[in-house]
């Protein structure tokens, strides 16, 4: 027992001497190294510049180009319906949609046969009131001749009336069968001059209804010629076809819509512009005309450049600034018509196809000049309309009067002087009076 107590003993004041030399090999080792130490070096502390880009600031006057957008349409589209009723019995051979039919050929024909018969008998009438005239008025000169001969008639039979009547009164002379005789043979006269005075009397009426039935045949008769050229339809004008809903022995009835035409020489565009963008920037004419109506009506027609939106940016046409169509306060927009007509349909390239209905286009139509505004690209502006100028090699903020905005170029009418440095590299959040580097 006692020997090992002994050796506890001994195992425990071993640990406490290793652990106390430990503890001193670590605090000499900690005293070398601290009499090793160097104090470090001073760090020098620089401002580190911003890499940008800048564009000095000039002055210059801009014309305003207001872009559009709108689809092509035809100007003159008519729809074709029969103006008389009949039994189609010809199309045209290319009636089809997408062909182009010359103007004043038949585009289909209705069978004539009624209306030529109306026409016939309307001819077969006119005839037969004409000889009519004709009759009446040969009787009327006949009648006139003949009423002479019956006045002259009358007066003898009048003298010799009177003669036999003075002879039986006065000289006893003859018999009152012989007066009565003579009277009998003159009221006989006199009753044939009356008639035929009035027959003669009702010939210009006569004539004159004549007349009438005749000028109503007559218009019959138009009328028939005219439904007989009706019955043929022909091409107004160099005319494209966009529909069509007939065909042959068809019947068709005045009124029933069959064909749609589309004239392809004046194409127009109506583009919506913003009604402050449009009312700040078109150009009317400063005098009105005759036409003191309130309408858009001093509108400078000016050349416009047309693009179709897919086609290649050196594609483009030529339409002139027409009329403002209508202008809308709900949706804040002003229409315009563009014009394009003639040869400017067709592109000067002849191996580009032509502007066509259905095209949806851009449109350039030039407005007013802006006058000593700055041109910058438009993400150099805030949209709290400020820039960053480059002063003296320091980022300056600077707010702005924007003028107009153009895709991407914004125009600056106040706030940078010409000459300054405006910054155009994009920053965000930069501080102020940040040094800065010019590229």
């Amino acid at each position: 027992m006692a020997s090992e107590k002994i050796y506890r003993s001994t195992k425990v004041i071993r640990l406490i001497i290793l652990c106390g030399l430990v503890l001193l090999i670590g605090v000499v080792g900690m005293s070398a190294l601290a009499r090793m130490r160097q104090p470090p070096v001073k760090a020098v502390t620089k401002e580190r510049p911003l890499s940008v880009e800048v564009q000095k600031a000039e002055l210059e006057n801009v014309p305003v180009v207001i872009t559009g957008y709108g689809e092509v349409k035809a100007l003159d589209v008519v729809a074709i319906a029969p103006e008389i009723s009949g039994k189609v019995i010809y199309i045209h051979p290319r009636l089809e949609a997408g062909e182009v039919i010359p103007q004043g050929e038949v585009l289909f024909r209705i069978d004539p046969s009624d209306y030529e018969a109306t026409l016939k008998g309307a001819l077969a009438i006119i005839e037969q009131l004409n000889a009519t005239i004709l009759r009446l008025n040969k009787q009327h000169k006949m009648d006139q001749e003949r009423l002479k001969t019956l006045e002259r008639n009358r007066d003898l039979t009048k003298a010799q009336y009177d003669r036999i009547q003075r002879l039986f009164k006065e000289e006893n002379v003859g018999t009152l069968a012989g007066v009565e005789q003579a009277e009998q043979a003159f009221n006989v006269t006199q009753d044939q001059v009356v008639q035929l005075t009035r027959t003669i009397e009702l010939y210009p009426i006569q004539v004159e209804e004549a007349e009438a039935n005749l000028a109503s045949a007559e218009a019959k008769q138009e009328s028939a010629k005219i439904r007989l050229r009706q019955c043929m339809v022909r091409s107004p004008f160099d005319a494209r076809i966009k529909e069509v809903n007939l065909e042959t022995e068809q019947y068709v009835t005045p009124g029933l819509k069959v064909l749609s035409l589309a004239d392809d020489s004046v194409l127009e565009i109506r583009v919506p512009l913003d009604s402050r963008d449009a009312g700040q920037w078109l150009q009317f004419k400063g005098k009105r005309g005759r036409d003191q109506t309130a309408w858009f009506n001093g509108l400078e027609k000016l050349p416009c450049t047309i693009q179709w939106t897919e086609s290649k940016a050196d594609i483009t046409w030529q339409g002139i600034l027409h009329r403002v169509v209508k202008f809308d306060q709900q949706t804040r927009t002003l229409t315009v018509a563009v014009r394009i007509a003639g040869p400017n349909i067709l592109n000067k390239n002849s191996e580009v196809m032509p502007l066509v209905e259905g095209m949806f286009c851009s449109v350039k139509i030039p407005g007013r000049t802006l006058n000593n505004v700055i041109r910058l690209p438009r993400w150099a502006v805030s949209f709290e309309n400020t820039v960053y100028l480059a002063n003296d090699h320091r980022l300056k903020t600077v707010p702005v009067k924007v003028a107009r905005i153009d895709g991407e170029e914004t125009f600056v009418s106040s706030g940078i002087k010409p000459g300054e440095n405006v910054i155009i590299t994009r920053l965000v959040d930069p501080l102020e009076n940040a040094l800065v580097i010019i590229n």
